[in-house]
């Protein structure tokens, strides 16, 4: 439970492990239910263009995202995946949504075990695919 008194649902938490564990999805959005209790599973996809994921953060409200990041070593050293987790609060967003989502994010940040990199972002240049694999690319070599 978050300092907000927003729970994470189970649904969610059975959506990143099937990401996580099964491959089954590239990305998840997540949302703050209508009632504001709970945070619930918005949409999963299987699709691996990162620009397609971007067309689904919202220009004007909040959201969370988890992200199977796929991205290339230098010198042939093959691929590395990183669990990558998003904070979208675009500067456009409401005031209340901004707060809602900022209070609640470590209820769902601390229930997602695995993911390597946080990525704020308040504006598209934040969640960039070059801004972010600078961000995951940093400890190159680990996993």
């Amino acid at each position: 439970m978050s300092r907000s008194g927003v729970g994470v649902s189970d649904d969610a938490l059975e959506a990143f492990n099937d990401l996580k564990l099964g491959k089954k999805y590239k990305y998840i959005i997540y949302k703050i239910s209508d009632d504001k209790t709970k945070i619930i599973v918005d949409k999963t996809s299987t699709d691996p263009s990162y620009d397609k994921f971007l067309e689904e953060l919202p220009e004007n409200d909040c959201k969370y995202a988890v992200y199977d990041f796929e991205y290339e070593l230098g010198q042939g050293e093959g691929k590395r995946n990183k669990i990558v987790f998003f904070q979208w609060s675009p500067d456009t967003a409401s005031i209340r949504s901004k707060m809602v989502y900022a209070s609640s994010k470590d209820a769902l940040r601390r229930a997602l075990n695995g993911v390597s990199s946080d990525i704020q972002g308040t504006d598209f240049s934040e969640v960039a695919y070059d801004s972010v694999l600078e961000k995951v690319s940093r400890g190159a070599g680990s996993h």
